[in-house]
């Protein structure tokens, strides 16, 4: 399968989908197929382990585009431009705690670290276990992320259903993508 690595359709705004390892994550398909059908061109970015719970050849093949799971070696090409959204479903424990508290240390830690940073808008489903969501640091860590202007849905948590579109209510509207500069402070950089 050939995907694309060019810019965007012109005028359609593009929304970066970071996928954590959670068993939610096997209809990840269904969150991408809502957002397209919303006017979003989609791209993936999953964290390495959330490859292993979906399948990678229906979603490339849904979005044209290969998923991101490792940073890019200098020359490579990006394959996704900057995002105007960001959409993280399943949203886990480990990848909330860890962003909350700046750790970068995956390719879909590194784009929201710096998403926020670049005033990107990001919606978050979280799929957390009650037993782990009881935990202080994940309490703090929601506090410290809300505060950054991250928008949440309501928690999957035991024996809840995942409600793939409600990450897509929480986000602006897909409208026409302004242009972007190529450089500068105020533009996310494409992955």
């Amino acid at each position: 399968m050939t995907v694309q690595t060019e810019q965007p359709q012109p005028g359609k705004p593009f929304l970066y989908v970071v996928v954590c390892a959670a068993g939610a994550a096997a209809d990840v398909g269904e969150l991408i197929t809502a957002a397209q059908e919303r006017g979003w061109e989609t791209g993936v970015i999953a964290t390495p382990l959330a490859m292993e719970f979906f399948d990678t050849a229906a979603v490339e093949a849904r979005t044209g585009r290969p998923i991101r799971s490792a940073w890019r070696r200098p020359g490579d090409p990006r394959p996704f431009p900057a995002p105007d959204a960001v959409a993280v479903a399943p949203a886990t424990f480990n990848t909330l705690n860890k962003w909350a508290a700046g750790i970068a240390d995956t390719l879909a830690l590194g784009t929201l670290c710096e998403a926020y940073g670049l005033g990107v808008p990001i919606a978050v489903l979280p799929c957390v276990a009650d037993a782990l969501a009881a935990h202080p640091a994940y309490r703090a860590s929601l506090v410290r992320l809300r505060e950054m202007g991250v928008r949440f849905g309501d928690p999957y948590g035991d024996g809840a259903e995942f409600a793939w579109e409600r990450v897509l209510d929480l986000l602006p509207p897909a409208v026409a993508a302004q242009p972007q500069p190529t450089v500068g402070p105020a533009s996310m950089p494409p992955v």
